[in-house]
């Protein structure tokens, strides 16, 4: 669609896929922009090469000027005012061009939007990398006395977080290199890796389907039509390694590169600090799940190839639906109605604003060709609101997805009046309210299902997912810690980044899990590995915290909702030890991780209760 025609008015139900789900909604992007070739686009993209252009000539070389005698909170502030400003208009158009893209990544007209719309934000935002910059060589001193006067002292959060990057600043024309060179450098290898992605098709069943289409099988009744969809994307993912390989090895080389000239000691660092979580507390993190593992997964799958009479299960058949239970199609509405429903009976509130996405087309749910795999919720700006993206197909774990993501999506709205400087969250934190989502919507089901098989088969989903999001996380942040190490040593064969993949996954998945030729290539669909290197332990620290989150829940309702939506609320202004305080909680403490996955156990517990 050259024009975008389908955004020119609020988007309708669509009529595809199967009509067994009901009508799936698409999200309606005008609220951002009309169309690709709006006049209210291109004039947001002139007025952004202006007002950069006029901020730097206005406070360029002037700040550690504006930071001294009376008034200089007044003065700092207003510059922080215009730069906040300016970030929530290139925040928009660059939402705007993302999320279009996302919806079908291989139209070459989206793609070419997309990628001028990043040359141009980058092209502008030169003209800002100065600011963060001097704002750090600003003596302490002077800007603590500026933050006395209330005009910046709002911004002390954004401000202490700026200070924390210091170390790892360098002269600013290398800085404005690195910026320039990153729409030719990573950036240009994320989007090749997105297109390769979307590109691919898969032979099952005589169909040539796309990856998540093919994906979805793994989690099918029928164990043929498992096996069949794992060999065929084996086969597909075999036959396209070598533009894998090469897109891993760059990226990997990129961010050495980086972390060097930056003076990162570790590999992940760099995630940690974005993150605003001290080493010792992942570290710490990884070793209580590593530990973990033989009482967690290692003997859920032992209990769940016992469930279908065998020693072990084939890799394609780990997150198969129970043997001998009834699978339905959940239609749209009844995943909606099931969602919002948990959601009120913990707080009225966060279903009020959880209504908003389905009432004001804020999600796009349909699978169709070219659409980016996966699901997410994109914060966009603060003067607009989130979006969230799926490809639902009925699945119970489909409904689970939709909890998690409206969890983000709630997140980011309660947020939303930190403004565009401090509304974000750290990922680790941000995964707490999906994570926390996706429990309430779980308790709720769970309390009103009284069948043993149909609760023996949610409390089983409910593992594998738990297990999916803390063991299978920190196992893939594991492969990339030796993926990255050894780049290092110079380039990786496929065959080397294929054996580090199968050495952590044996490990992880236990014995009763047989990882079978062409298991090896599974890594190349990740693409947090691609966008977000070390991205993937924020959904086990996630996970973690809302298991300690709802044991104080459960433990003293009162007053605790409130307590939790006023901690989401604070966006990015607090640390994790600050927001985990009123609950009595403490992720420093090694213990706390125990606790968390204890949680875990106990599920398993009951689900090996339920066979005597």
């Amino acid at each position: 669609m050259a024009k975008n025609a389908a955004q020119k008015k609020p988007a309708k139900s669509s009529k595809s896929g199967s009509s067994k789900l009901g009508s799936l909604p698409e999200w309606n992007l005008n609220d951002l922009y009309p169309g690709l070739d709006s006049p209210e686009l291109k004039r947001d993209l002139d007025v952004a090469d202006a007002d950069c252009a006029a901020f730097e000539a206005a406070f360029k070389g002037k700040l550690e000027g504006l930071a001294k005698g009376q008034g200089a909170g007044k003065r700092l502030a207003e510059a922080v005012k215009r730069y906040e400003a300016i970030e929530d208009r290139l925040g928009r158009l660059y939402s705007y061009a993302s999320l279009l893209y996302a919806g079908n990544s291989v139209d070459p007209v989206r793609a070419k939007f997309y990628g001028d719309v990043q040359e141009r934000i980058t092209s502008a935002s030169i003209h800002l990398l100065f600011f963060t910059l001097e704002l750090n060589r600003v003596d302490d001193a002077a800007l603590d006395a500026a933050m006395a006067d209330p005009a910046l002292g709002h911004y002390r959060p954004w401000l202490e977080d700026v200070r924390k990057e210091k170390p790892y600043q360098l002269e600013d024309r290398v800085e404005q290199l690195f910026h320039e060179k990153s729409v030719t450098g990573y950036s240009a290898w994320n989007r090749q890796y997105d297109e390769l992605v979307a590109s691919l098709r898969f032979k099952v069943g005589g169909k040539q389907l796309g990856i998540e289409q093919t994906l979805n099988f793994l989690a099918d009744a029928d164990g043929k039509k498992r096996k069949v969809a794992a060999e065929a994307l084996a086969k597909t993912f075999k036959e396209n390694l070598r533009p894998f390989t090469l897109i891993t090895n760059t990226l990997a080389k990129d961010k050495e590169i980086s972390d060097r000239w930056r003076g990162f000691k570790d590999i992940a660092d760099a995630r940690h600090l974005s993150n605003r979580v001290e080493r010792e507390v992942v570290d710490a993190l990884v070793d209580s799940v590593r530990a973990a593992y033989p009482k967690l997964s290692h003997r859920y799958y032992a209990l769940k190839a016992k469930w279908f009479g065998k020693k072990s299960l084939p890799y394609w058949d780990r997150n198969a639906p129970l043997p001998k239970v009834a699978q339905r199609t959940i239609p749209w509405s009844d995943a909606r109605a099931t969602v919002i429903t948990a959601y009120g009976a913990f707080s009225p509130k966060m279903a009020e604003v959880a209504d908003q996405f389905f009432t004001k087309s804020w999600i796009d749910a349909p699978v169709r060709p070219g659409k980016q795999p996966g699901a997410f919720a994109h914060p966009t700006v603060p003067s607009a609101h989130p979006y969230v993206m799926l490809n639902y197909q009925g699945k119970p774990r489909d409904v689970m997805t939709l909890a998690h993501e409206l969890g983000h999506g709630v997140h980011q709205v309660l947020a939303a009046p930190n403004g565009p400087l401090m509304a974000q969250t750290p990922l680790t934190l941000a995964e707490t309210a999906s994570v926390f989502g996706e429990m309430l919507t779980f308790k709720k089901l769970l309390a009103q299902t009284t069948d043993k098989k149909q609760r023996k088969a949610m409390l089983a989903s409910k593992v594998e997912d738990m297990i999916n999001t803390v063991v299978r996380q920190i196992a893939f942040y594991s492969f990339e810690r030796k993926v990255h190490t050894e780049r290092k040593n110079g380039e990786l064969t496929a065959d080397k980044i294929c054996e580090l993949w199968m050495s952590v996954q044996s490990e992880s998945l236990g014995p009763a899990i047989e990882l079978k030729p062409g298991y090896e290539t599974f890594w190349t669909y990740i693409p947090h590995f691609i966008h977000s290197p070390f991205y993937v332990y924020a959904y086990a620290f996630g996970d973690c915290l809302v298991n300690s989150l709802y044991a104080v829940y459960e433990q003293s309702a009162s007053g605790f909702a409130e307590r939790y939506l006023e901690m989401l609320s604070a966006g990015g202004t607090k640390h994790h030890a600050e927001l985990l305080a009123p609950f009595g909680l403490d992720a420093r403490d090694p213990k706390f991780w125990d606790g968390g996955l204890s949680v875990i156990a106990k599920l398993i517990d009951e689900l090996e209760a339920l066979e005597r």
